[in-house]
């Protein structure tokens, strides 16, 4: 979900933790400033208590009868327990305000990168229910088709990415490249009715309707399009092929998000790819967000395979001062995140492996968190990962979701480092040749993202870069996007929202 307005993209990041409040910040009883009582004394005490059992997990809900009070003081304690740079919070009086929504934002640091951005761009919550049902299921109404907003200021521009096989927007053939003229009769380039566009753009539940004007790619003249918003299941990996070449076959797949449904379609591309014996793998992240971890552990592993991995660590943890030995969320020693051989629990299978020495990832803008893991991971143990695309999003840390009295907390808890001990790429990774580049150097080529062709397509322009550098070396003319410097959410790159959760790494605690 996003919305445009006639100065920028506004996106999630800007409401989805609320505002509002005041802060007088005078004493009220049993506040102390930097005294902090154990998160413990106020956790499931609630203003309006869940009754019955979580449906999700069968398990009764915790709450007892409480106030917004015990569940401020909840979150302030937490805060200051679990949060990466918790001496970076200013202590308020959590009396002082009437809801969470209006407290919770205020519980983060304000402090920037070296590039002018912000340190900490994702402190947000989700219900509970919509959380659970985003991140097991994939399922968000809609119409399955992502966006991309090349312009976010008039002229705008707004193209689609890619669509949902079977989806409402798949089965009225719109495709990646299709250009949006206007909704529901408002210029989508220069129209003032905001609201509208916002709408259509951004269905609010299955079943609205709304009426498209398109340019579909190569096309001159735009056709009508109606389509109803359904409740779209994600198929994050997509376009897996082979690219026959004369050094040996070439593996592509587009893997857009890590979200859990995702392991059974990487694990078949892998399957896939090992029985063709391919040398080359080109893995297109240039859409995904980012998501589960142990994801992105489990593609390491089955990209370099038992030789590489083999007592490596894929990723390690590290929590605040407070926490320098003990995972403070789960309470047990900190042990560092192995390349994961197995599936999930419960059928804990192997999995299968590649053997590579070097990948080639397609990047963007908004390849982030779960996404930049990999690479980093990967580059922990010396395999090769050549960049094709533009600047990643720069996101070395990452959440254990918190539920307290039907919200979904997400507050910064870590930061991950790969088997070497590095994870600072807070402005992202770039390819070497990017102009004005603010992020951590790799070898691979700075190409803007081409929407005249479909993904998987090997003219397509990054996919063609990558397979022309595997050739011989040599990139085309760089024309990636590097990272605006103070405001890398809304500074002129194309932007293609992921919902915020898919922006940083989840932790999942197997049940």
């Amino acid at each position: 979900m996003f919305r445009i307005t006639s100065l920028l993209l506004v996106l999630l990041i800007l409401s989805a933790c609320g505002g509002g409040g005041g802060d007088s910040d005078d004493d009220s009883d049993n506040w102390v400033a930097g005294s902090f009582a154990p998160a413990a004394n106020f956790i499931a005490k609630c203003a309006v208590p869940r009754t019955g059992s979580n449906p999700f997990t069968g398990s009764p809900y915790p709450d007892t009868q409480g106030t917004i009070l015990d569940e401020n003081n909840w979150l302030r304690s937490w805060s200051n327990n679990v949060y990466l740079w918790y001496n970076e919070i200013v202590d308020r009086n959590p009396a002082n305000y009437n809801s969470t929504s209006a407290y919770f934002p205020l519980l983060k640091t304000t402090a920037n990168t070296a590039s002018g951005k912000l340190k900490d761009e994702f402190h947000f919550t989700y219900s509970s229910e919509e959380w659970y049902q985003r991140s097991q299921s994939g399922v968000s109404a809609g119409y399955g088709a992502t966006w991309t907003v090349l312009a976010p200021v008039p002229p705008r521009e707004i193209v689609v990415a890619f669509t949902e096989p079977g989806s409402p927007a798949s089965n009225a053939n719109i495709q990646r490249g299709t250009r949006i003229l206007q909704i529901d009769g408002v210029d989508v380039a220069n129209g003032s009715d905001v609201d509208t566009l916002n709408a259509g753009l951004s269905p609010a539940s299955a079943g609205e309707t709304h009426t498209f004007s398109i340019l579909d790619p190569g096309a001159t003249i735009p056709r009508t399009v109606t389509l109803t918003a359904a409740n779209i299941t994600s198929e994050p990996v997509q376009n897996v092929s082979l690219i026959p070449t004369l050094s040996g076959k070439v593996g592509y797949m587009t893997f857009n998000s890590h979200i859990a449904t995702a392991e059974d379609g990487l694990i078949n591309a892998v399957e896939y790819f090992q029985a063709e014996g391919i040398s080359d793998l080109v893995l297109d992240l240039r859409y995904n967000g980012g998501g589960f971890l142990y994801l992105a552990s489990q593609l390491g592993y089955m990209i370099a395979g038992p030789g590489m991995t083999n007592g490596r660590v894929f990723e390690s943890l590290q929590f605040n001062d407070k926490h320098p030995n003990t995972n403070p969320v789960t309470g047990n020693p900190l042990v560092a995140t192995p390349f994961r051989t197995t599936s999930s629990p419960p059928a804990n299978q192997q999995l299968p492996t590649l053997n590579l020495s070097r990948i080639f990832v397609i990047t963007g803008t908004g390849t982030c968190s779960a996404s930049e893991a990999i690479i980093n991971g990967l580059r922990g143990i010396d395999l090769e990962v050549i960049q094709i695309g533009s600047t990643t999003c720069g996101k070395p840390y990452g959440f254990y979701p918190t539920d307290n009295c039907g919200t979904t907390y997400f507050t910064i808890n870590f930061k991950g480092v790969n088997d070497k001990g590095f994870g600072d790429y807070p402005d992202g990774f770039s390819p070497i040749n990017t102009a004005s580049t603010h992020g951590v150097p790799l070898d691979g080529c700075s190409v803007a993202d081409d929407y005249t062709r479909q993904l998987g397509d090997p003219a397509e322009g990054r996919l063609a870069a990558a397979l022309s550098y595997r050739s011989s070396g040599i990139c085309p003319n760089p024309s990636g996007k590097a990272k605006s410097v103070v405001q890398s959410r809304a500074g002129g790159d194309a932007i293609t929202p992921n919902p915020l959760w898919l922006e940083n790494r989840i932790m999942q605690t197997w049940k």
